[in-house]
């Protein structure tokens, strides 16, 4: 074999690999496409931000800063010993729209601490996004 019949010969697989990328891109682009088409990814709810502390009674806990609240997403974990309902959420506020200086639980009785528990509209997620102690 010469040297210069080496450097001659064009014969290469670049137009294999150029092939073989075309297909992966067309491939995996129609797998994007179709996640979005068919909702496979799915939307996630960000749950809301938002302050809170203990009234100056110490028996409600009061929205202090953030996001407005809906109510009908929110609830109470289980709450340490010495409360008047643990494990429920008998406190929540009726109000749907709980804006910053409004009372988010009431009657919160004794406890010693509070969990505020937001839940998922359209899943079964919930986010813990306050948690007080006296």
């Amino acid at each position: 074999m010469q040297l210069k019949n080496l450097f001659a010969d064009e014969d290469a697989v670049s137009p294999v690999i150029g092939v073989i990328l075309m297909v992966a891109i067309t491939v995996i682009l129609a797998a994007v496409i179709g996640a979005f088409v068919l909702g496979i990814g799915g939307s996630q709810d960000q749950a809301p931000q938002a302050s809170f502390q203990w009234s100056s009674s110490g028996t409600a806990v009061v929205h202090s800063g953030g996001d407005a609240l809906d109510s009908t997403n929110l609830g109470q974990s289980t709450a340490s010993d010495g409360c008047d309902n643990p494990g429920s959420a008998p406190g929540v506020v009726s109000d749907t729209n709980i804006q910053a200086g409004e009372n988010v639980l009431n009657d919160v009785g004794g406890c010693g601490s509070a969990t505020i528990v937001w839940s998922s509209p359209s899943s079964d997620s919930t986010n813990i996004i306050g948690e007080l102690n006296r």
